[in-house]
């Protein structure tokens, strides 16, 4: 096992977790006659802010002030940059391209996350409602057979899976090192609220096999011919996105939604998804 590095705090990078990423930094030369924050002090004040779900404020002073550290995630935010860091980070893992999961999950919103303001690259709801869980945000979440995740999409609390269930699939772009980006699995593996013939026909309209449970509804009026094939073995291993989604809900700014704005709120997701790909055994400093 490597040696633990001495010096390094809670939720800061390691220097082999460092090294992964450092290259997709923009430069830090001068800016308008000053000089960037060193970039790696950021990125560890902003993993500060998402395991521990503390207010912007209240980071700590050994990552800089706190309105710059807010300043470059913001940055960071539109110039895509996280975008560009998990597609780097997804090309290095062994991602399992026989079997993908899908699901939502319900994100609790404080009072602060209310009254944002309209953008343009903002949904007119903030992706905010109520449902009988309270006021919050739904994740659209797909990993794969590892429970490694691939994409999310937002929306209202009240909203069902099955509306967002191809606009969640379509934002999986996977790199390969040939060709196109891989933007299917073999498979797909979904529960009861993904129930819906127009579903598996888009899925077998584009090369997919629907793993995909019935529902179990007495009133539903049965169809004649023989009934959708089900592969039991592999619904099994459909639990890899409930441990998906119970990895990222472990960082405290993603389990409750704090932003007034979705797009901040996607970017704190992104930014828990690169950190688990960081702590993947296979790009861990660990062995």
């Amino acid at each position: 096992m490597a040696e633990r590095q001495t010096g390094l705090r809670r939720y800061e990078l390691s220097d082999g977790q460092w090294e992964r990423i450092a290259d997709l930094m923009p430069c830090s030369g001068p800016r308008g006659g000053d000089l960037w924050r060193d970039h790696r002090q950021m990125v560890n004040g902003l993993m500060w802010k998402l395991n521990t779900g503390a207010r912007w404020h209240d980071i700590p002073e050994r990552y800089g002030r706190r309105q710059t550290v807010y300043d470059r995630f913001v940055r960071w935010r539109r110039d895509e940059l996280f975008d560009r860091v998990r597609l780097q980070l997804d090309e290095e893992v062994r991602i399992n391209a026989e079997l993908w999961c899908i699901d939502g999950t319900n994100i609790r919103a404080r009072r602060s996350a209310g009254g944002g303001k309209k953008g343009a690259e903002e949904p007119d709801d903030h992706a905010l409602g109520r449902s009988h869980g309270g006021f919050g945000t739904k994740v659209h979440l797909v990993t794969d057979a590892n429970g490694l995740p691939l994409a999310a999409v937002l929306s209202a609390g009240q909203r069902q899976e099955l509306p967002f269930a191809i606009a969640t699939l379509e934002a999986v772009r996977l790199p390969s090192r040939r060709g196109r980006p891989r933007t299917r699995p073999r498979r797909l593996a979904g529960d009861r609220g993904y129930s819906a013939n127009w579903f598996r026909q888009h899925l077998r309209g584009r090369g997919i096999q629907p793993v995909i449970a019935m529902r179990d509804d007495k009133r539903r009026r049965k169809r004649p011919g023989r009934p959708p094939h089900f592969d039991r073995e592999a619904y099994r291993r459909r639990n890899a996105v409930e441990r998906g989604i119970g990895w990222l809900k472990g960082c405290r700014s993603v389990a409750t939604r704090h932003h007034k704005l979705a797009v901040d709120y996607m970017a704190m997701l992104k930014l828990a998804m690169i950190q688990h790909c960081l702590r993947c055994s296979r790009l861990s400093d660990r062995t």
